[in-house]
């Protein structure tokens, strides 16, 4: 079960509109902010990827002119027919030597020449009877530091090592077939290369004319030359950058440690963003790493940026949803505050909206409904009023003749007694007291006139009663200016001279009136005989029919004038006496 302060919390339009908006921009804002930054880190993630392809494009184009220009060194041989022919058909001799000094050892020297880093040409020619021409050929020497630039050299000398059998050329049938394929140039790192950091391009040369093949021409370079722009740095200090040759095997590391292709994919899987390119005209490939973290601190940025901008939209949006919000709330609560007059009972109230929406509808209507609900509750009003009037007037009427058969059957007894003072006294009195109590018909009196008309009723009873009675006024001067109904003392006096009075003693009455917050206290105190719980009750009963008229007279005449609230309470006890209590409201004018 919900519990009862759960059911009495009373959450506002404004608020309902309010909550429900923002519950529309928080997921509208959130769906597009998720959907911007995922779109920005994805696009980072393709212009990081595009932007290093860019870069690793430049430096296989770099690596990729240097090959070229090694390889149109062997080229202004390889296409040199003159020179294949001389090559294929040397004999020995003067013109052999002839040849050999004024035509093939100043060619070589001018392809070396054209060279643009440390290069060394070796000739392995198929005819034997060329003569050789070497520098230091031992395996534990750096072939490009030596002097010499080129070495020519027998085929013979190639038989049986181990790089010349697995060259991929080996195995073809034709050399006129890899020429025209253009397999006849492999890079590789033969001999001693790879203890020096060196690299060789092997070329068959090729005698077209004939189909025959003259020799290989091997052409020695430093690797880093080769691969000078292969630097790490060009994407990044903290990026790696790998070459990696047919077979899968670094040629080169840049910014990491030197691995295979295959060791390098398992090592860096979901650490690095892996972008590959091919060299072409060699079967080298570069391979650019970079670190996700970079792609994260871009992603960061956006992420703030994005957050930012979605913070600030959300502000923007929840001030505009306020504004209309608030713009709409006023008119619902002008509507519930009209409403809340009119429980009240407040009915001339009007709401007044301008245009043509539901909420002028509304206002429309309500006030056409309070203005025809004005009307019949001032019919109602007036026919009760009516009706409240007769009934104070049918009471009052049957006060007066109570107290003045009372008062008449008092001047009896006293006429027969002689006593004409006291009857010319008590019949001054009575005068005086329906003087007061005729109030020119008005049932409403000042406070004065009613504590003046029960002081001359006072003095009728002190004539009757003589030595027996005294009485005491306690009246506060708070009281007076403001109105009450007309004879609520006097029944309360009269009642106590003719039931609390016992035997032959006396009794002493007190008159009290005081103001208590917004309420008039009149009490009407005695030291009479008292009486019980159970004959109180009897007295406010509707229905009693021995003793009490007077009370339940009073009592309900002020309820009829002020409402339930007020009226009459009686405290008593036996032998002590009795407290009688008249509470009405402070009110300076009728009602």
């Amino acid at each position: 079960m919900m519990p009862n302060s759960l059911k009495r919390i009373a959450v506002p339009f404004g608020y309902k509109v309010m909550f429900s908006y923002l519950i529309f921009v928080l997921v509208a804002v959130l769906g597009i902010g998720y959907f911007a930054y995922t779109a920005s880190v994805d696009s980072i993630r393709r212009q990081t990827e595009a932007r290093m392809q860019d870069t690793l494009g430049q430096m296989r184009d770099n690596v990729n002119y240097k090959t070229e220009s090694v390889k149109r060194i062997s080229d202004l041989i390889f296409f040199d027919q003159t020179m294949q022919k001389t090559l294929r058909v040397f004999r020995l001799g003067f013109r052999g030597y002839e040849t050999t000094k004024e035509y093939l050892h100043p060619t070589f020297e001018n392809v070396i020449k054209l060279a643009s880093s440390k290069t060394r040409l070796k000739l392995y020619l198929n005819n034997p009877q060329i003569w050789e021409y070497y520098g230091d050929l031992s395996e534990d020497k750096d072939p490009l530091a030596g002097s010499n630039t080129f070495d020519v050299l027998h085929l013979s000398r190639l038989e049986g090592v181990p790089w010349y059998r697995e060259l991929p050329w080996q195995t073809e049938k034709s050399v006129a077939k890899d020429v025209f394929k253009g397999t006849e140039a492999v890079w590789r790192q033969v001999g001693n290369d790879a203890n020096f950091g060196n690299i060789s391009l092997l070329r068959r040369l090729f005698d077209i004319d004939e189909e025959q093949l003259t020799g290989v021409a091997q052409t020695t370079v430093r690797l880093d030359d080769l691969l000078e722009a292969a630097q790490h740095e060009k994407i990044g200090d903290e990026s790696r950058l790998y070459v990696y040759n047919s077979e899968g095997q670094a040629l080169r590391a840049s910014g990491g440690p030197s691995m295979t292709f295959n060791a390098l994919k398992q090592t860096v899987e979901g650490r690095f963003l892996l972008i590959e390119q091919p060299v072409p005209g060699v079967e080298w490939r570069l391979v650019a790493l970079v670190p996700n973290e970079l792609l994260e601190q871009e992603a960061e940025s956006v992420r703030t940026i994005t957050i930012a901008v979605c913070l600030a939209a959300l502000v923007l949006l929840v001030f505009i949803g306020w504004l209309f919000s608030r713009h709409y709330s006023k008119k619902v609560r002008g509507i519930v505050v009209s409403l809340n007059a009119m429980r009240e009972g407040e009915f001339r109230r009007r709401i007044h909206y301008s245009g043509r929406d539901e909420f002028a509808q509304i206002a429309m209507a309500f006030n056409r409904m309070s203005e025809h609900i004005d009307e019949l509750i001032r019919e109602v009003y007036l026919a009760d009023l009516q009706q409240k009037e007769a009934e104070l007037e049918s009471l009052q009427a049957q006060i007066n003749p109570h107290f003045l058969y009372n008062t008449l059957s008092s001047i009896s007894r006293l006429a027969k007694f002689g006593e004409t003072d006291n009857v010319h006294d008590m019949v001054t009195g009575i005068a005086k007291f329906y003087r007061l109590t005729l109030n020119e018909g008005r049932s409403l009196i000042p406070v004065e006139k009613e504590l003046e008309q029960v002081g001359a009723y006072l003095d009728i009873q002190r004539i009757k009663y003589r030595n027996k009675l005294e009485v005491w006024n306690d009246i506060h001067p708070e009281v007076r200016g403001h109105v009450t109904v007309k004879i609520i003392l006097q029944p309360f006096v009269e009642n106590i001279l003719e039931h609390a009075l016992f035997g032959s003693g006396g009794i002493r009455i007190k008159l009290v009136a005081y103001k208590e917050g917004d309420t008039i206290i009149f009490q009407v105190i005695d030291d009479g005989i008292g009486m019980d719980g159970r004959t109180i009750r009897r007295i406010f009963e509707p229905d009693a029919v021995n003793g009490g008229y007077g009370i339940r007279n009073v009592h309900k005449r002020i309820q009829l004038q002020y409402g339930v609230k007020y009226g009459v309470s009686i405290a008593s006890r036996r032998g002590i006496g009795t407290a009688v209590t008249i509470t009405i409201p402070a009110s300076r004018e009728a009602r």
